[in-house]
């Protein structure tokens, strides 16, 4: 079921660019990362929905443990910085 809807997503947003160049609108760089980021976010839902649920808990714990990790060295380089 997710799955289809990803594909409609694609679908949609190859139909919406094509009507765009159709009527002879400007298509510029960002409208078009931004559609191909709304429908990678779309799989990446329909991804993680397919999966088992343990899976999926392990998969977010080391994203949330990924981000402060990151935020930590980011903290860390900017105080070694200002010394």
């Amino acid at each position: 079921m997710v799955l289809s809807v990803a594909v409609l997503a694609i679908l949609a947003f190859i139909a919406w660019v094509i009507y765009r160049a159709a009527k002879k609108k400007l298509i510029k760089a960002h409208l078009i990362s931004y559609g191909v980021a709304c429908v990678a976010g779309i799989f990446t839902y329909a991804y993680f929905l397919s999966m088992d649920f343990p899976q999926l808990i392990k998969i977010l714990v080391s994203i949330v443990v990924g981000i402060i990790l990151i935020i930590c060295g980011a903290l860390l380089q900017r105080r070694l910085a200002r010394s």
